[in-house]
């Protein structure tokens, strides 16, 4: 009898030990400098704490003034919160430090479509696709399952070959927005 709780209390610790190891991997130790603002940062973003989330990218930044994910925060929150300059300002600086980041370009490419500006929209779908073909499939079952959705959300390639094929219309023929799809479109991050 004494053997099994011996066990017991020592399987209690190797759990705690490895649950506090957890922890502090994801809340101290940084790749980058300023990643674990990042990730709080993208945490309020999703739960559409605006304000929270500007000032934890910020925090990022204070850590490191180049890091491509705290400005794409910053420019995804903007565009969120509907300041649409300020978030092209971030996706262009995000882009200039990190020319290689297809989802800047994914997501500037879905600020310029809500702006109208769809010529731009569709080059920057293209050069997301061009820089990461994986895009295409948009958000797999898990990200639908935890983010509570159901049919699979429209991606930027969807949304390439719909405006290529709606471009080459006259434009008296053409349908650019349908605001019930438009605001099924996700965002990108990592």
């Amino acid at each position: 009898m004494k053997y099994r709780n011996t066990s017991g209390i020592i399987a209690l610790i190797l759990l705690a030990l490895i649950t506090g190891f957890v922890i502090y991997w994801r809340t101290t130790v940084e790749e980058i400098p300023g990643d674990y603002h990042v990730r709080k940062g993208n945490y309020r973003l999703e739960d559409g704490f605006y304000d929270q989330a500007i000032e934890e990218f910020n925090l990022a930044l204070k850590k490191n003034p180049k890091h491509p994910h705290a400005l794409l925060g910053l420019a995804i929150t903007y565009m969120q919160m509907g300041k649409n300059q300020m978030a092209l300002q971030y996706f262009n600086k995000t882009i200039e430090l990190s020319p290689e980041l297809a989802v800047a370009y994914a997501d500037r490419g879905i600020l310029y479509d809500r702006m109208g500006e769809y010529e731009k929209a569709l080059a920057d779908y293209k050069k997301a696709l061009k820089l990461n073909p994986e895009l295409a499939k948009g958000p797999g079952w898990l990200w639908r399952f935890l983010h509570n959705i159901d049919e699979k959300p429209p991606t930027i390639a969807d949304r390439a070959r719909y405006l290529e094929a709606e471009l080459k219309k006259p434009p008296e023929k053409r349908v650019l927005r349908i605001p019930e799809l438009d605001k099924k479109q996700r965002m990108y991050k990592k």
